[in-house]
């Protein structure tokens, strides 16, 4: 039974790493800031992976990518981890992990859509469908109506929103060009190259911001250094090769559509260590979410 059921059992813990790493990425924001969360964790995430490769493969870096590799793996490194999660961290910490995440899963009809327009990927009916169904289901969490009025509001921040859908454009657009520069060369190595070209982009963004200070001050907080650490461990390093695993072992709709289950399994994350008050209509909302993310790869 579990050897039969190995990738779908993976995929259900490559979302429990997602959720951890959220939840873990959060705290540490909101206490040293974004900016050095995400320099931090990619440098941590680089050491890890490294070792993983050279015990793996046989080499510390991927020097056997061709430059058209490395070209294409860059660019999705810089707009997936340096544009998608400089937004998404900072959206942790405007409006949570819980309802940023929960707009994360826009991401498959998002690189679904780019799929189909840059490389001619096809959209089934039912896809479509499934599109409009999870696009609902967020709208449900992130929108609500005052009984006295007619008026649609928001329920978070206006920024923060904003934010989480930069970053899930970010990371829809980063899946793409990975998939277009990966072609048949190693994953775990082609997240390598990634995260170097995201380590050298983030370093220009600290520069820029003059944020080295709190960088110096983010290392020497301890309790950040935890979260961070634990982010970086389930999150780029045991959430992604998971996955890969996952997906060698399980069709892929089923594997996508297992990990797709992070904002539900944020939602008890949130209230017992967040201490977040999550209402009925969020949880549904967040069903309705990963049922329209399922019906995209039927």
């Amino acid at each position: 039974m579990f050897q039969s059921h190995i990738g779908q059992i993976a995929a259900l813990a490559t979302a429990l790493c997602w959720t951890i790493s959220a939840v873990a990425f959060e705290s540490a924001g909101k206490k040293v800031g974004s900016i050095s969360v995400n320099l931090i964790r990619l440098f941590i995430a680089l050491a890890l992976i490294s070792v993983f490769n050279l015990l793996t493969r046989g080499m510390l870096l991927p020097s056997d990518a061709s430059g058209t590799t490395w070209l294409w793996l860059s660019f999705s490194g810089l707009i997936g981890f340096v544009i998608g999660d400089l937004f998404l961290f900072q959206a942790f910490v405007q409006v949570g992990a819980r309802i940023s995440m929960l707009i994360m899963s826009s991401v498959p009809p998002i690189t679904a859509i780019t799929g189909f327009i840059l490389m001619g990927e096809k959209i089934t009916l039912l896809g479509a469908f499934g599109m409009v169904i999870t696009v609902g289901g967020i709208a449900l969490v992130i929108l609500t109506k005052n009984p006295g009025d007619k008026l649609v509001k928001l329920t978070h921040p206006v920024k923060g929103l904003i934010y989480a859908f930069i970053g899930a454009l970010g990371q829809a657009f980063g899946l793409v060009f990975s998939k277009y520069g990966m072609g048949s060369y190693n994953p775990i190595a082609a997240t390598q190259i990634r995260i170097i070209a995201a380590i050298i982009g983030f370093s220009i963004v600290i520069t820029i911001s003059k944020n080295w200070g709190n960088l110096y001050k983010a290392l020497k907080d301890h309790r950040a250094m935890k979260h961070i650490t634990i982010g970086s461990l389930f999150g780029p390093f045991i959430g992604v090769s998971l996955s890969l695993f996952a997906v060698q072992h399980a069709p892929t709709g089923i594997v996508s559509t297992i990990m797709s289950i992070t904002p539900i399994l944020i939602i008890p994350m949130s209230i017992i260590i967040l201490k977040e008050k999550v209402l009925p209509r969020e949880i549904f909302g967040a069903v309705i979410s990963l049922i329209g993310v399922s019906l995209l790869f039927i």
